[in-house]
This record gives C-alpha cells, structure tokens and sequence, in this order.
C-alpha cells in the first residue's frame, strides 16, 4: 500500500483516482479550484468531466497542496499542459528529495519547447520525474474497460515502482527507459488528432483519416528520431497506439474540435465548444517549431498550423496535403 496525491482533479486525474483506489493504496486528489473538490466530497462523482464513475469514500480531497504533498510516496501530477509550469512552480518549495512525481499530462511547451517532464525537473530538481502515458481515455479508465499504459523513468526501479502501483486486472502498465519518446508520441499524436477531426469535419471518410494516422505517425517518427528519441517507442502504445485512440474515439477532445472546425468553427469557437482543454492547439506551434529547429519536415503538422492559426481553410489544408510534391513512401527503400 502506498500513499498517493494525485495533482489536478480533471478527468483524467479523477480516472487515475479510481485505479489508484481499487489496487488499495492511499489517494488523496487536490484540485485549486474549491467548488470542484465541494462537488467531489460531496457528490463522489466528477459531474461535470466524469458523469456516471462513484468515487470511493477513502479517497480524500483537498485543496490544501501542502496537505497533498507531505509523506506522499508518489504524486500523479495530471492538470492539462499549459498549467505545468504554473503548478509545479507551486510544488516546488513542498517537495522532498527524491519525491516521486509522475506526469500524466500530454503537450509541449511553446515559449520554450520543452517536455512536460524537463520542465517539472526544472521547477521541482529534487524529484525524481517520470511519466505514464498511452492509449487511455479517462471515460473508459473511469469505468473499469481495459487499458494498456506505458510508465517511464531514467532508472529502471522507478518504472517498475509505478508499474506495480498502478497495475490491475483492467489496467496494464509496460515500461520503457525512452522518456523523451514517450512524452513526444503523447503530445504531438495531438497534432495529428485535430487534422483527422477537420477531415471527419468535411467528411472525408475512412481512406483520408487512415491516411493521415499512418502518415502522422511518420512524422511524429521523423521528428522524434531527430531528437533523440527511439523509433521503437513510436511504433508502440506512446507513438502509433495513441494516435490510433486520439484519432478515432469519441472521447477524444483533439478529434472532437477538429471536427467543429472541419464544420466551419473557428479554432477559438470549437475549444469553446468542447469545454476542455484542447492539448493539441496548445502544442501545435511548439511542434512545428520543433520540426525547424530539427530540419524536420512536417507536412500534416504545417497544415494544422495554417488552419488553426492563419486563416487557411479546412478544405484548403486537406487540398495543400493532397497536391504536395511526388515523393516516395520511405526514403530508407531502394530498388535493386
């Protein structure tokens, strides 16, 4: 049994919540947001981000993040991306030598383009860092469906820690020393998942949405390989599993304001819409500008980009996908 807070009461956090609970450990849930930890202490349930999952009555919650913190074997920090920084900031001058802090969350970084993880290590460098990422709705975490996840960490221990924390019969955990993979499969698969929405959008079918995972996923490949990450991670849970779920479910947020701005939505109207933070408009520049400093070309990401943030429309961004110079499929095939 271990003692766990988990930082950031979204749904993702409040499906963590459950897991964590069912395998019998401590869990406290903090959130800054004191109507939100009312509503969990009194209703035990997420009305708003997790309708219909019964929260545990062992499971604490506060808004206290000193009270989160202190004598916590592990702290799950799930808020979205773009309050990282802000958050760990706070967690800063609370957290003990090597305190363990998992990252949930998926983006990156735009004034700096840093990973979600370098950037806890440089606001919180007395913890040990480690991040837990893949193919996993909060919608169906929340309800027991079977997940697979990937934990990662620069020592081995750490991963396997995690590991058995979080693993149970309908929650599998692998791991993986590549975190830079890991955390780079997460936030750019978010990219790709707003341009498979837009061509949803438009209705453009089955063929043009597998196209675009599957070059999406070369990409995300090109990109990471280019700095430093290992291609085996990109065809696993973090790289192609997740873009598959993101792309495709209907629990997907990413999708979901794709879609509205394939029917005519601007990038401001469908994140209003969809009430939640929409991960990949917050990480779509950081990754284009990723692919420049890295001389990585980046087709379906440079098209996203233009829709989202310079007026180009979404039929044009398909037509510009479709109309690119002829090329080859892989450059690491020759004939003979």
């Amino acid at each position: 049994m271990a003692n766990v807070s988990v930082i950031g009461a979204g749904s993702w956090g409040t499906a963590l919540s459950v897991v964590l609970d069912k395998n019998g450990h401590n869990v406290c849930v903090w959130s800054i947001l004191e109507d939100e930890i009312a509503m969990l202490r009194e209703k035990r349930e997420h009305v708003d981000k997790l309708p219909g999952v019964t929260l545990s009555e062992d499971i604490v919650f506060t808004t206290d993040l000193k009270e989160a913190v202190k004598g916590k074997d592990m702290l799950v920090l799930a808020v979205p991306s773009p309050f990282t920084r802000s958050t760990s900031k706070q967690l800063g001058p609370l957290v003990e030598k090597d305190q363990l802090i998992v990252n949930v969350a998926k983006g990156i970084e735009e004034a700096t383009l840093m990973t979600l993880t370098d950037i806890i290590k440089e606001e919180v460098p007395q913890a040990r860092v480690a991040a837990l990422s893949g193919p996993s709705h909060a919608e169906e975490v929340g309800k027991g469906l079977p997940t697979t996840c990937v934990a990662s960490a620069k020592e081995r221990k750490t991963a396997e820690y995690i590991q058995e924390l979080f693993m149970n019969d309908d929650f599998r955990v692998y791991t993986t020393p590549d975190l830079l993979g890991v955390e780079l499969g997460g936030a750019l698969k978010n990219v790709i998942a707003l341009a498979a929405g837009i061509a949803d959008g438009l209705g453009g079918g089955d063929n043009v949405k597998a196209a675009l995972i599957t070059r999406g996923i070369a990409e995300i490949t090109r990109l990471g390989i280019a700095m430093g990450g290992k291609k085996e991670t990109f065809g696993g849970l973090t790289g192609i599993g997740d873009l598959i779920v993101t792309c495709a479910s209907v629990h997907s947020r990413n999708r979901r304001a794709g879609v509205l701005i394939g029917q005519g939505y601007s990038m401001e109207e469908a994140m209003k819409e969809v009430k939640m933070i929409v991960e990949g408009v917050h990480s779509a520049k950081a990754a284009l500008a990723l692919g420049r400093k890295y001389q990585v070309t980046l087709p379906i990401i440079e098209e996203v980009n233009k829709v989202l943030f310079e007026g180009t429309s979404a039929e044009e961004g398909i037509r510009n996908l479709m109309l690119r110079q002829r090329t080859t499929e892989s450059r690491e095939l020759s004939w003979d």
